[in-house]
C-alpha cells in the first residue's frame, strides 16, 4: 500500500490495476449488492440477450477504481468524493480488465485531486471511462 502525501503527487503520476472477473466475482457482487439481473447470474437467460452470454455488473468493473485510489494512487487516506463513469462496452466472464488512474488536476488549497479513470480489457478495449473526484484526509 502506498501512502502518498498531498504534496508528492504530480500532475501526469499514473497507476493501475488489473483483475480477471470471475463467475464467483459476479456472483459476490450480486449477493453484496441484491442485483440478481438475469442476464448476470443465470447463463440461459443471457443466452438470448443482444450479449449473447452473461455479463459482469458495470458498477463492479467501475468498482476497482476505487482499488486504485485507496491503495496506490493517492494511497492509504483517500476520501472519495465524486465518480463519473461511462460504461462503453460489456464486460464478460473471464475478462481480464485494467485500471489506470492519472492525476489531471490539483486543488491545492482544499487537497483536492481530480483523475482520469479508465477500465479496459484484455483486448485494450475501453469499457469504463470516467472522472473521480479525491481529497487526502
Amino acid at each position: 500500500m502506498n501512502d502518498r502525501g498531498f504534496e508528492e503527487v504530480r500532475i501526469g503520476d499514473k497507476a493501475s490495476f488489473s483483475k480477471t472477473i470471475s463467475e464467483a466475482d459476479v456472483y459476490g457482487f450480486a449477493g453484496i449488492t441484491g442485483d440478481f439481473n438475469p442476464v448476470h447470474v443465470n447463463a440461459e437467460f443471457a443466452a438470448g440477450s443482444r450479449f449473447k452470454q452473461r455479463i459482469a455488473h458495470g458498477m463492479l468493473s467501475a468498482s476497482l477504481i476505487s482499488t486504485v485510489l485507496g491503495t496506490d494512487l493517492p494511497g492509504i487516506n483517500t476520501i472519495y468524493l465524486s465518480q463519473e463513469v461511462k460504461f462503453t462496452a460489456p464486460v464478460f466472464f473471464g475478462d481480464t480488465l485494467t485500471v489506470v488512474v492519472e492525476v489531471v488536476e490539483k486543488v491545492e488549497n482544499k487537497k483536492i485531486l481530480i483523475l482520469k479513470t479508465t477500465v479496459v480489457n484484455q483486448d485494450g478495449k475501453l469499457v469504463v471511462d470516467g472522472q473521480a473526484k479525491v481529497m487526502k484526509a
